[in-house]
């Protein structure tokens, strides 16, 4: 693959690979554009190079993800969830809305990480066992307790 095509490429998933650095740093967008910084340069530097295994997406979630866990192992402080602000804007209207991302802190770790990944960026569960590392049947084991489980909460909402 050449400069110009993977320019290209980072260019495309450049919205959703800032979206999954945050997710990975715990919202922290400050964070996330520095991890996401790193993954960038990690792939300049050839030090991460795209062998056509699987999509680009998946490959760069994969390389965000791995980028994460070093920066914040290295950085060694974590701030909790409860404290982090994730951007959601006020509607100027009143509307009974469901909180969904409210309600996805609420999940496992793990089902939590499968149904961002699922649902908002659109990535298949085979996607999902490489990005993650994880065997398939696990994947897929934590996607539908992962529904269940906000099924049951969104009902809850509801009440």
């Amino acid at each position: 693959m050449n400069k110009n095509e993977l320019a290209t490429l980072l260019k495309k998933h450049h919205k959703d690979a800032f979206l999954w650095a945050s997710h990975c740093c715990y919202y922290n967008q400050e964070e996330g554009k520095e991890v996401l910084q790193r993954t960038y340069l990690k792939i300049v530097d050839k030090k991460a190079i795209f062998k056509e295994k699987s999509t680009f997406k998946t490959w760069l979630f994969s390389v965000i993800r791995f980028t994460a866990i070093d920066y914040l192992k290295k950085k060694k402080t974590y701030e909790s969830l409860e404290n982090v602000k994730i951007g959601i804007e006020d509607t100027p209207y009143e509307i009974h809305t469901i909180d969904y991302k409210k309600l996805l802190k609420q999940l496992p770790e793990r089902q939590h990480q499968v149904l961002l990944l699922a649902f908002y960026h659109d990535m298949t569960l085979t996607e999902i066992a490489t990005i993650t590392q994880l065997h398939i049947g696990t994947v897929r084991t934590h996607y539908e307790r992962g529904k269940e489980t906000m099924r049951t909460l969104v009902l809850k909402e509801n009440v």
